[in-house]
């Protein structure tokens, strides 16, 4: 399969917020400002990918060899919670700003099912080791826009005139779900 292919599917034809639904929780507690969106972003891409560099040859090539996959999904959450504590020690001393802001979406990468389902996508897609990057890369490149998007319509939805009966909550389901639409659309050209 062409990379280009495998990126730009994993990144807009099936985004893994707008078209599995998948990581809405820091989509919407980290969307209400770019800055955020970008640090959350920047953050999910490097959990993300490094969690596929790491995981994939645990899993080629210790997991299979010994017969014993079932603990697939215990050795990848370990390996993820333990590239997120280097995340956040990095973040706390380099950008203590950006740290602060995050607050506790930032240990929820941990729980980030986004990163999750990378890790075992790339293994029941049968992916090679370089297809695995370049889907993972893509993954968290379509998290960033999607954060992206959503934070920019929010800072208009601000001040945008809206009954007071939609604001808040109900436009942002509202928003979100035409995002999807739109997502949805370009679905089919990958």
């Amino acid at each position: 399969m062409n990379l280009l292919t495998i990126f730009f599917a994993a990144a807009i034809g099936n985004n893994i917020v707008l078209m599995r639904f998948i990581a809405l929780c820091p989509f919407i507690g980290m969307s209400t400002d770019v800055g955020k969106s970008v640090g959350m972003g920047g953050a999910v891409t490097f959990v993300t990918l490094m969690a596929t560099i790491v995981t994939y040859p645990i899993y080629k090539y210790i997991l299979l060899p010994l017969k014993v996959e079932f603990l697939q999904l215990l050795v990848f959450i370990l390996v993820i919670a333990s590239l997120v504590q280097l995340v956040e020690f990095f973040l706390k001393k380099v950008a203590p700003a950006l740290y602060s802001a995050m607050g506790v979406y930032l240990a929820l990468i941990t729980t980030n099912c986004a990163i999750l389902a990378v890790t075992m996508d790339v293994i029941s897609k049968g992916y090679t080791f370089i297809e695995a990057i370049v889907y993972a890369l893509g993954v968290a490149v379509g998290f960033l826009v999607s954060l992206l998007l959503l934070a920019g319509l929010r800072k208009k939805l601000a001040v945008a005139p809206i009954p007071e009966f939609l604001k808040g909550t109900p436009s942002l389901f509202i928003v979100t779900g035409i995002l999807s639409l739109g997502f949805m659309g370009l679905g089919g050209i990958f």
